[in-house]
């Protein structure tokens, strides 16, 4: 299928009226881009079921964009220092939801995320926060790996870091290729984790199968 293209003229019309917006609050913005997408798909917005969707969707976005409002390391920033463990700290299948931004599409899975203690511990619930935070964003799954796995070696630094993420992706599943089922899975390995062959590692994915 070939690539909707706009004229210049219409190009030139919506780089106007985007200049126009920026004096709108975020709240009117987004209502004003779903009517503009209801109407450009061929829906009629004024009709009784969808009158009230443009809020709807600008309430839903509040929701699931909630990370960028969220600063990640604060998430972490209550330690226990008195505590003396230095083994293995696993948190796993937690589930997730994120949005594809190449097409803004849902991307939804599991991520297991461990560390090995250097003299801090956290919450195991801030685990599970910190993945929520980056997920409720715009997101790639290979960035989002990453993200984890660094914000927990920065703040904590620990001897280790590990971040499994198996997710599927409807962008590929609803669209495109159409793969219904295929999963996608990426990790992030700090310190220990590196090795290849320690015990750390083995007991990890041990852990996790």
């Amino acid at each position: 299928m070939a690539k909707a293209k706009i004229s210049k003229e219409e190009a030139l019309t919506i780089h106007e009226n985007l200049q126009r917006t920026k004096e709108l609050s975020n709240l009117a913005k987004r209502m004003l881009a779903v009517n503009l997408m209801l109407e450009s798909i061929g829906e009629n917005s004024h009709r009784e079921g969808l009158l009230e969707t443009p809020e709807r969707v600008t309430s839903l976005y509040d929701e699931i964009f909630a990370g960028y409002s969220q600063v990640p390391k604060d998430i972490l920033g209550i330690t226990f220092e008195d505590e003396k463990h230095q083994e293995l700290v696993l948190v796993k299948d937690i589930p997730f939801y994120s949005h594809c931004e190449h097409h803004m599409v849902t991307f939804h899975g599991i991520a297991h995320v461990a560390y090995i203690p250097n003299g801090k511990v956290v919450g195991i619930s801030k685990l599970a926060r910190l993945v929520d935070c980056f997920a409720k964003r715009l997101q790639i799954q290979e960035r989002m790996t990453s993200q984890i796995a660094d914000t927990i070696e920065q703040v904590l630094n620990p001897r280790g870091v590990a971040v499994i993420i198996e997710a599927e992706h409807l962008c590929m599943t609803m669209r495109g290729v159409q793969k219904f089922g295929a999963k996608t899975v990426t990790s992030a390995m700090r310190g220990v984790f590196l090795e290849q062959h320690n015990n750390a590692r083995t007991e990890l994915m041990n852990l996790i199968k």
